[in-house]
């Protein structure tokens, strides 16, 4: 299972448009193009709207303890929740074959300039994961901006710029499914 993932859980006083809609509808959108392109990838690709992130991460804990069972079968799991601005790369936790595998697939992403690997991916939604051993990611973009709009209520879709958006889908796009068509399994 490779799963792609952001959060739908506004609690503040903006819409949650940014934090973390954007997140939501880029993992939504990578799916969406890798079936209307006719792709079927080697392994599972799921999407996860996670819910309930700013209350303790109480929804990704549940799909963990509903999921855990069958950790061997996660490749990798990736969470965009920092907004979904100008892609400039990953983060990337996980061993270090697996790492040298994803900067070998972000060079696909030189077209957009998104090639960098950063250390440590950061999400609450994954962390149960990754400290289990499964590798995992989330998206790094221009968050100059960010705490601009972060939990406030200028937090809406004015924020959001539809062309960074194509870039940040196409990132998630491209990782998700060339992890999920490999003949392997990222290394442990």
């Amino acid at each position: 299972i490779v799963l792609v993932s952001g959060h739908l859980d506004s609690w503040d006083v903006g819409q949650g448009a940014m934090d973390d809609g954007g997140g939501a509808f880029i993992s939504w959108e990578a799916l969406s193009l890798i079936k209307d392109l006719g792709l079927r990838p080697k392994r599972t690709l799921r999407l996860v709207l996670w819910t309930g992130e700013e209350q303790g991460g109480i929804g990704s804990k549940q799909y963990y303890q509903l999921h855990k069972e069958n950790i061997s079968n996660f490749d990798i799991v990736m969470e965009s929740d920092e907004g979904t601005f100008k892609p400039s790369g990953l983060g990337f936790t996980g061993s270090a074959k697996a790492r040298e595998i994803v900067k070998e697939i972000m060079t696909l992403l030189q077209p957009i300039n998104a090639t960098d690997v950063y250390d440590n991916a950061d999400g609450t939604d994954i962390d149960y994961w990754m400290r289990d051993g499964v590798p995992g990611a989330s998206l790094h973009s221009d968050i100059s901006k960010y705490f601009w709009f972060h939990h406030s209520q200028g937090d809406t879709m004015t924020v959001q710029d539809p062309n960074q958006m194509n870039l940040c889908a196409a990132v998630w796009t491209v990782v998700s499914y060339v992890i999920a068509d490999m003949e392997e399994m990222l290394p442990r």
